[in-house]
């Protein structure tokens, strides 16, 4: 097999995958393959025997134990919540073995947002309490540990500490590449592979099930074990494989031959496949062009398995193409079984067993909460084992349903990944966008509370804050009527699933449907659709409360020509995307997630070329790395033209006037390989932009804006003059344009409280 065309045409096709409609109808919530026998059927792992063949992915758990990372109520709520769900086997996120030799793992006072396992015996009690929450309900529990995050850590540590980050080699810090990572020494080395045979042997005395290896993703591990960035030439661990060998026999010394060991590995980093020649000339690609191909890793993991390793899960990429180990919504269901089927068909060819003379379990992950998808892949034997991560936040019941036959009711994962990936990087925990309890579930109970006093509730727009707010207040006992001007509910999420690319919106729109239709035949909730709705309407309808969530209303930037007919914003493409036809030329103002989205819709879907316009210096700012990445990588690859430090002027009947600083200071708007560091987290190494103004005229038969939104409030305010109810809320985009995360989160918590 010629695996690198393999490689380069996996990762050339997740740009255009939507183009196979058998594809897109994999990303359907179907249940025609009920029952689901493949995924229900027990597995041995070592000596230990799962009940099914789900698998909870590691979700690193940021900020969900106490600062002494010790786990607490939160993260035993959280891990019970999912075993009880159903899945046959969970996984913490990553937990490091030695924090003393890394010291982007802990703040100043050693106080850290990771859990922890190696500070002291005080951190112990609750990692019993969680193997034991899981036990309860049937289900298994590794925990996943970590050798350290070496340059993917924070930077930070310099400053706070005074200490540099560590890497294999002298490697730049991936937020701060100004920022030199020092090599570890070899004794170092030594220590860290005795301090992941201490964390293995006291996981197995905390009755933790087994032992989860995180090396991928360009982590320590990975660092030490990739001669991408292991260019050590003296000394043992010059060997890039012999790291993590010897940490793997270093568990099976302490643990013994019985005690499960699972590795977390990446086929590829898939660089070369990414930015081909970009490799040669760019810093700091250049640095890493001698990445660990397939052959090399094939060859690894035997190695591995024969030095006592149980199971694998695999996928590709690093940080410096963040969309590939954290699939965005865009990418394809099932984006990985590819590179699953690869292993486990060379795994079967050289009769690969493990120490106990099982086959080697091959984990498929990447976008797999499609039940019929992954019944279908277990089926036709391209995988053992299927892991769910981000499926199981918003879900915590999907293997419970799946079971069940009941797939409609599933809360699909929509990808966005505002709440699980971006929220802790912010500054949060993990929660979840479309499930609101999911990281609060020792706050929120799983039952709701009844209501102390049934209340007479109206709530004005059927958007996901509406909706969520409106079968949340009437599963509590409440009368409630949801008003929507539109014929359909879903609000602005009905534009946004148009792309094909949105075909998990899509599916979360029509998971609202359900959930409307059930609610409403079992509690006392009445949806009145095509509904004009007054403040006069609703005062003489004598509620109790009013719940507005009407959404928000396009802005239109003070831009001469902005009226004119071949103008329109983008929820207006989403919404009829005829308004594009017979048109080549397209410019879209607007360089946020949703003008990106717009120019890769036109480009892809509509076949148009597009330039977007962007004033600030980067585009899509403040959303989640991955996402932002992989639009802006296959944008690049269609051809469409990105133009930052950018402002419209005027508007003319075939033409846009942009006035674009073209200075060789403005950031490149096509580097994914680096990431947009939060405004509150400065770089004192950023060198100024400075200004080199030209004024540019671009051909324009269309014109796209998407220039953000103001909150649509005329009712609410209207209410309130007016005293249509002794009680009133305004919440979802008519209170703060956002996005489905706070919107969810709103409802949830007004419907629940009312």
């Amino acid at each position: 097999m010629d695996y690198e065309n393999f490689l380069h045409d996996l990762v050339a096709g997740f740009g255009h995958w939507f183009e196979d409609e058998v594809r897109l109808r994999d990303g359907r919530m179907t249940a025609e393959l009920y029952p689901y026998t493949a995924l229900f059927s027990p597995i041995q792992v070592n000596r230990l025997k799962l009940k099914n063949r789900i698998v909870m992915g590691p979700m690193g758990n940021v900020c969900m134990a106490d600062e002494t990372g010790r786990p607490g109520a939160k993260m035993i709520a959280y891990f019970a919540a999912r075993a009880k769900g159903g899945v046959g086997l969970i996984t913490s996120g990553l937990v490091p073995v030695n924090a003393d030799l890394d010291p982007s793992i802990t703040e100043p006072g050693q106080l850290s947002v990771l859990p922890r396992i190696d500070r002291s015996r005080t951190v112990y009690a609750g990692w019993r309490s969680i193997a034991e929450a899981v036990h309860a309900h049937g289900a298994r529990f590794f925990i996943q540990l970590t050798s350290g995050l070496g340059r993917v850590g924070s930077p930070e540590c310099l400053l706070k500490k005074l200490k540099p980050p560590v890497s294999a080699s002298w490697n730049p810090s991936f937020y701060m590449p100004a920022v030199p990572c020092r090599p570890l020494t070899d004794g170092e080395c030594r220590r860290l592979i005795a301090a992941t045979g201490q964390a293995a042997a006291d996981a197995k005395a905390l009755t933790i099930d087994g032992v989860y290896l995180h090396g991928h993703e360009g982590y320590l591990l990975e660092q030490l074990s990739n001669p991408a960035f292991n260019r050590r030439t003296l000394g043992k661990f010059a060997d890039w494989q012999a790291f993590g060998i010897e940490s793997v026999r270093e568990i099976r010394a302490r643990c013994g031959p019985d005690y499960p060991v699972m590795y977390r590995i990446d086929l590829s980093l898939a660089l070369q496949a990414t930015y081909g020649p970009r490799m040669a000339t760019v810093h700091p690609l250049k640095l890493f062009q001698n990445e660990r191909t397939v052959e090399m890793t094939l060859d690894y993991m035997r190695n591995l398995v024969a030095a006592g390793v149980d199971m694998f899960d695999v996928d590709l990429g690093c940080y410096e193409n963040w969309w590939l180990p954290h699939p965005p919504g865009p990418m394809p269901p099932g984006c990985y079984l590819p590179v699953a089927r690869l292993v486990k068909t060379y795994f079967a060819e050289n009769a690969i067993k493990a120490n106990t003379g099982l086959d080697v379990p091959i984990v498929a992950v990447g976008k797999l909460g499609y039940p019929d998808l992954a019944e279908r892949a277990l089926r036709e034997g391209w995988c053992d084992l299927v892991m769910l991560a981000r499926p199981l936040l918003a879900d915590p019941d999907w293997p419970n349903k799946v079971y069940a036959g009941r797939v409609a009711e599933i809360r699909p994962c929509i990808g966005d990944q505002e709440a699980c990936l971006n929220e802790f990087i912010k500054g949060g925990h993990p929660q979840c966008a479309v499930n609101p309890r999911a990281g609060l579930e020792d706050v929120h109970g799983e039952i709701l509370p009844p209501a102390a006093i049934p209340k007479k509730i109206a709530v004005v727009g059927a958007g996901p804050a509406g909706i969520v707010g409106a079968c949340t207040a009437a599963q509590r006992g409440h009368t409630v009527t949801l008003f929507d001007r539109a014929a359909h509910i879903g609000g602005m999420l009905r534009p946004g699933s148009t792309a094909r690319i949105k075909f998990d919106v899509a599916n979360y729109v029509v998971y609202l449907e359900t959930l409307l239709a059930q609610t409403a035949a079992q509690y006392t909730l009445t949806t009145r659709l095509g509904a004009e709705v007054t403040a006069e309407l609703l005062k003489a309808g004598g509620f109790d409360v009013i719940v507005t969530c009407t959404g928000g209303k396009p802005l239109a930037p003070h831009i001469e020509g902005v009226n004119l007919p071949h103008v329109i914003h983008a929820v207006e493409l989403f919404d009829h995307p005829n308004k594009a036809a017979g048109v080549e030329q397209v410019v879209v103002i607007g360089g946020g997630e949703v003008g990106c989205e717009a120019a890769f819709f036109l480009a892809y879907e509509l076949n148009k070329q597009v330039t977007v316009v962007e004033m600030l210096p980067y585009f899509m700012k403040d959303t989640c790395t991955a996402n932002r990445g992989y639009l802006i990588h296959y944008l690049e690859r269609k051809g469409v033209k990105l133009m930052n430090c950018a402002q419209v002027r005027r508007i003319g009947p075939g033409n846009v006037t942009v006035t674009h600083n073209v200075s060789l200071s403005v950031p490149d708007p096509y580097v994914t390989w680096q990431v947009v560091l939060p405004e509150n987290v400065k770089n004192p190494l950023a060198r100024p932009i400075r200004e080199e103004i030209q004024d540019i005229l671009l051909p324009a038969d269309l014109v796209v804006l998407a220039t953000g939104f103001a909150p649509d409030d005329a009712l609410y305010e209207a209410c309130i003059a007016l005293h249509a109810a002794p009680e009133l809320h305004n919440i979802g985009d008519a209170f703060v344009p956002g996005n489905i995360f706070a919107a969810t989160k709103a409802g949830y918590a007004v419907g629940r409280t009312l």
